[in-house]
């Protein structure tokens, strides 16, 4: 474990509220970039606190290499591989900001980030968390896709929103820590942020800001590629989360058939095809809607390799309106 870096200009001492904890594991060639966009934060947070989980690359040094450039309080800690849900926990249990936020080792947050979230969360005193929209990036920081340009964000009460899976995503989040310290991260999900927003949408509001201030990067070793793995999680957080969100067993199975339903979309575009019609054709009583049905269908008879060209064209198209995020 290195010692904490003390801040060194003390002309413009970090604000007192803000803790920032960026999770890091085998991101060396990304994790410099994560750490750059938090010290040109508009709003300095009062610490920055780095935990590598036992990374087999070159992050440590990497990460050690950029904290020397770190104007505010920062620490790096080494550990040996835990997972992600439980190096959060460690991460909240060594801060104490009023507000907390983290960064994974591949993600990035532009100049205003903290500001614009911090200033809603104040503005909101029953929200929970602060989020907002997303660009998608990719190894070379070009803007590929906008969550603006898709997602049905709910401000308020977003349970039905969560419950069709729809969730922030998770470099767009900032949480209240009071909300969040009473039941922290689940350590045996995998899936970190669904079965938590899941708990926490049930306590207080979601405060929705449509601005895109963050980015979340996409890469091969991303876990939202493995759908089988995904559709488990989300179904296991709704099993844990139903007497939470006041959900009977009828309810709860209702819903999981909706989920499955739904999903099946997800699969058709990794190319899962017959898992897609397995879901599809055992799930028909969730299906929310026959142009669902229809988009499904349709998908199920057009070429895989016509999908990825497409998407191919689409993230292009993306790059040419949205251009890059310079770091």
């Amino acid at each position: 474990m290195s010692a904490p870096l003390e801040p060194t200009d003390l002309s413009h001492p970090p604000a007192p509220r803000v803790s920032v904890v960026v999770p890091s594991y085998n991101h060396a060639e990304f994790v410099g970039a994560t750490l750059r966009s938090i010290f040109r934060q508009t709003l300095a947070p009062a610490e920055v606190l780095v935990i590598d989980d036992g990374s087999t690359d070159n992050s440590v040094h990497v990460i050690d290499q950029s904290l020397q450039d770190c104007h505010l309080r920062c620490e790096l800690i080494e550990q040996a591989n835990r997972g992600l849900t439980a190096t959060l926990n460690e991460g909240l249990a060594r801060t104490k900001g009023e507000y907390f936020a983290y960064l994974g080792s591949d993600d990035l947050w532009l100049p205003e980030f903290l500001t614009e979230r911090v200033r809603l969360l104040e503005s909101r005193e029953r929200a929970v968390l602060a989020y907002g929209h997303a660009y998608l990036i990719d190894e070379a920081n070009r803007i590929i896709d906008c969550t603006a340009d898709w997602a049905a964000y709910s401000d308020g009460d977003v349970r039905p929103m969560l419950l069709q899976t729809v969730a922030p995503m998770s470099p767009t989040v900032v949480y209240r820590r009071a909300a969040l310290e009473p039941d922290a991260w689940n350590e045996e999900a995998k899936l970190e942020d669904y079965d938590l927003y899941l708990r926490l949408a049930a306590r207080g509001e979601f405060a929705f800001d449509a601005r895109v201030l963050a980015a979340w990067r996409r890469h091969e070793s991303n876990a939202s590629w493995d759908q089988a793995f995904m559709l488990d999680e989300q179904l296991k957080a709704q099993r844990q989360a139903a007497g939470t969100l006041g959900l009977s067993e009828s309810e709860l199975a209702k819903l999981q058939t909706a989920t499955k339903f739904s999903r099946a979309e997800d699969f058709l575009r990794v190319g899962e095809k017959g898992q897609a019609l397995t879901l599809m054709s055992q799930n028909l009583a969730g299906m929310r809607s026959a142009t669902a049905l229809g988009r499904m269908l349709l998908r199920l008879l057009i070429p895989f390799s016509f999908v990825e060209e497409r998407n191919r064209r689409a993230s292009l198209a993306a790059y040419r309106r949205y251009g890059s995020i310079e770091i």
